[in-house]
């Protein structure tokens, strides 16, 4: 058979698979209209799962669960467009690790809002400005990111997804010859996760500049005669600026966890995770912590994450705690946490565990 016999086999198959996704479309818009009715959120992060587990379980031949997993996420969010256009504001600028996970969960099509700082994106959610948020909450290299803790116990709203990204860098620059590169802009962070990358190709004695973002690094760059950037592949592409080595970063299990924040709950779905604040006062009798604690190990509650936080800035000696532990806030076992502790403990959301990503 001829490559042209070929190419229109392919055509016929692209012809029926615009015809189903039509079709598939039309049933979206009537799920809208009863959502809208029933006051139901449109992004259902168990469903989306649920869809994604039940076809990579057919055990395709030759397509892969991540290519099963590209194509469906932009269907889903074309789905979720075409029922309710969304706003999501994320931490910006265009083309940081933060915009790459707002574009992967929400698509293309979302009205993406950048934010200047992480405070922005939760006044953008809870004054209703944008349905959702991107935030990062932790790297497993640099820790916790204490900002989006804070005001997690600050604004009134709630983690109901979250999102796990691998951070792959890749070096960019519109120089021919590494050995013109006599600046390399980039997140400081960034330099210090490529410091391998950067001694093997003698780069170290070239001007390192920290800027805010590997994204703004790649703009800098492009505009920049004998430079280049250490940013995300996103950030290179937005900016046409060519890309000389990828996946430069010194050890590949760095890993970013982001937050998607709204204002509603989410269902349990058997693998959840649930996050709180627990506030301990100065004035507390010794061993009050421990105590809440002791109550998670006798309802068999599996504690993940504990992390304290100043409750009063520039004041005293008073702390709140997060909490993170699996479960879902509708399982019994922590509806009685709450009640025996309602006074000290604030829900800040449950959201199905994100598994890690290559």
């Amino acid at each position: 058979m001829d490559l042209k016999k070929l190419r229109e086999k392919i055509d016929k198959i692209d012809d029926e698979i615009l015809d189903l996704l039509d079709k598939r479309m039309s049933i979206v818009k009537e799920v809208g209209e009863l959502k809208l009715k029933s006051n139901v959120a449109i992004y259902h992060p168990k469903r989306e799962k649920e869809i994604l587990h039940r076809l990579v379980k057919q055990g395709k031949t030759n397509i892969t669960q991540k290519g099963i997993e590209a194509i469906y996420q932009e269907i889903f969010a074309t789905s979720r467009f075409l029922e309710l256009p969304q706003r999501v504001a994320f931490l910006g600028p265009v083309g940081s690790f933060t915009h790459q996970v707002a574009v992967e969960k929400f698509g293309k099509l979302s009205e993406c809002i950048a934010s200047n700082n992480i405070e922005s994106i939760f006044k953008y959610v809870a004054n209703g400005i944008a349905k959702y948020g991107v935030i990062p909450i932790e790297n497993n290299s640099n820790g916790i990111v204490s900002e989006s803790l804070d005001y997690l116990a600050k604004y009134d709203v709630k983690i109901v997804a979250e999102a796990n990204l691998s951070i792959h860098h890749s070096f960019a620059s519109n120089e021919k010859l590494i050995s013109n590169i006599k600046k390399v802009f980039s997140k400081d962070i960034a330099f210090g996760q490529c410091r391998n990358f950067l001694s093997n190709y003698s780069l170290q004695d070239a001007e390192l500049i920290p800027l805010d973002s590997t994204a703004k690094a790649a703009k800098v760059a492009s505009n920049t005669p004998n430079s280049a950037a250490i940013c995300s592949n996103v950030a290179a592409k937005i900016c046409n600026l060519p890309i000389m080595f990828e996946n430069i970063e010194d050890s590949d299990e760095n890993t970013t966890r982001f937050f998607i924040i709204s204002d509603f709950k989410t269902n349990p779905t058997n693998n959840d995770k649930t996050s709180l604040c627990a506030f301990i006062n100065n004035s507390d009798k010794p061993g009050t912590l421990a105590k809440l604690l002791y109550e998670f190990n006798e309802k068999n509650i599996n504690l993940v994450k504990l992390e304290s936080r100043p409750l009063h800035k520039n004041r005293g000696f008073s702390f709140w705690f997060y909490i993170e532990f699996e479960g879902h806030i509708d399982d019994k076992n922590i509806k009685e946490i709450f009640e025996l502790k309602k006074d000290r403990l604030r829900w800040l959301g449950s959201y199905t565990k994100d598994r890690l990503k290559d």
